[in-house]
């Protein structure tokens, strides 16, 4: 380790709640993927893997139980990765692994790490995994160019990169109101445990992106409102009492509050649907959806509510909790309320911008949000270059929300290329 004062460091305000929700079955886990030109070599993965490390602290650690809180302390252990496995972010145990909180597979061109959320959000996942390949070129010949999203490994850690943001940022005297209504979810047979369907659409950004600005939506706002629209004609099929659709969003604070954190750093937003208001069209779907979104989105709210969440954790009562109440807390809540009230989320990295001598060597971006305890077809959003990939993580045996999403995307002139793990 170059500096001592990443030895340790407390987990983020996000972070704190995902050790409480882990379990044997399920774990808050995500996948960044990036394909190659070429074929991947482990040995010189399993070094730029050992250099990336020591210029990103954050992900060379493990996780150590206190008498108040959870903490993070420099990982003593060596890591490595492996061949890739069919089961996509698998659950995470705190004693496997060498205790680490990524695992980091290949498979032909590809490269991919399982990230459990305690670690960052998807932003510091990707300038993770950028600078990984980026040195991962370097030691095979390549000449590299540094910036954006690829860090230079032989620069020294920043302080600045690990920090919380949430507490740095939360001030607000405002009181923010957290209730939420129980929602529609489309279940249907459950796969067995650590199994999940996975489907990837491969489309033109460029393409998609004119189709939701002839809508005067932003992408995100598109396909969330698509994502609406399925849910809710899908419950008004079943015939049943129709209770409200949502979709959650996470949404990036870096751009609001200016923080070169690589930990985690957004906030759920979250977009509704009532069908009991009446029937609803696309188009009105899509209004409703770009306004709701865009009010939510305000900084002065984002900002109540990251104060909101921090209470607790600023609470004096709370603070001196044991650590055994506090897990079985979160532990009850999150198995009374897991995912009650969203039917889907949606998370878009948006666009990776990586040095053109980089680039030049990367195919595409792949990204993956883990399956849901209750929701199906969770989704994962990433743009590289003009190639923008679209997946669904669901664990449920059903596809009809997939199915309908793409052939939706089809029958407004997007071509889209499907991959998939089912058989």
């Amino acid at each position: 380790m170059k500096n001592n004062s990443f030895e340790w460091f407390k987990l983020d305000n996000a972070a704190k709640i995902f050790p409480g929700q882990n379990s044997r079955s399920w774990s808050n886990v995500f996948r960044i993927g990036i394909q190659l030109k070429e074929e991947i070599d482990p040995v010189v993965l399993d070094q730029a893997l050992q250099n990336t490390l020591e210029r990103i602290p954050s992900f060379d650690v493990r996780i150590r139980r206190g008498l108040f809180w959870f903490y993070f302390e420099k990982n003593p252990n060596m890591a490595s990765s492996e061949p890739d496995i069919k089961n996509l972010c698998y659950r995470i145990n705190f004693k496997e692994n060498k205790g680490f909180l990524f695992r980091l597979y290949y498979h032909g061109k590809t490269v991919s790490a399982d990230i459990y959320h305690a670690l960052c959000d998807g932003y510091g996942a990707v300038v993770f995994m950028s600078t990984l390949v980026g040195e991962y070129l370097r030691l095979r010949g390549h000449e590299i160019e540094y910036g954006a999203m690829v860090l230079n490994c032989s620069d020294e850690p920043k302080k600045e990169e690990v920090e919380d943001a949430y507490s740095r940022y939360a001030d607000s005297k405002a009181k923010f109101d957290r209730r939420e209504k129980w929602v529609y979810h489309a279940v249907g047979t459950k796969l067995p445990t650590h199994m999940s369907n996975y489907v990837v659409g491969t489309m033109s950004f460029e393409a998609v992106h004119a189709l939701a600005k002839q809508y005067g939506v932003t992408l995100t706002e598109f396909f969330a409102a698509l994502l609406l629209d399925i849910h809710y004609r899908k419950q008004l099929r079943e015939k049943k009492k129709q209770k409200e659709v949502s979709v959650q969003i996470p949404v990036n604070l870096r751009k609001a509050f200016p923080s070169e954190t690589l930990r985690n750093f957004v906030l759920c937003l979250r977009v509704k649907l009532d069908p009991n208001l009446g029937d609803y069209t696309f188009e009105e779907i899509l209004r409703s959806v770009s306004l709701q979104l865009r009010l939510a989105n305000d900084p002065k709210l984002t900002n109540a509510l990251m104060t909101e969440n921090l209470k607790i954790e600023r609470n004096p009562v709370a603070k001196f909790m044991p650590l055994a109440v506090k897990n079985l807390g979160v532990a009850l809540t999150f198995w009374i309320t897991a995912e009650k009230t969203t039917s889907t989320l949606i998370s878009n990295i948006g666009p990776v911008r990586v040095p053109q001598s980089v680039a030049e060597h990367i195919e595409k971006y792949l990204f993956f949000t883990g399956p849901g305890k209750l929701n199906g077809a969770r989704c994962g959003v990433i743009t590289f270059g003009d190639r923008l990939c679209f997946t669904f993580s669901n664990c449920y045996r059903e596809s009809d929300i997939e199915r309908e999403f793409f052939t939706r995307l089809v029958k407004m002139g997007i071509h889209v290329k499907i991959e998939s793990n089912r058989d």
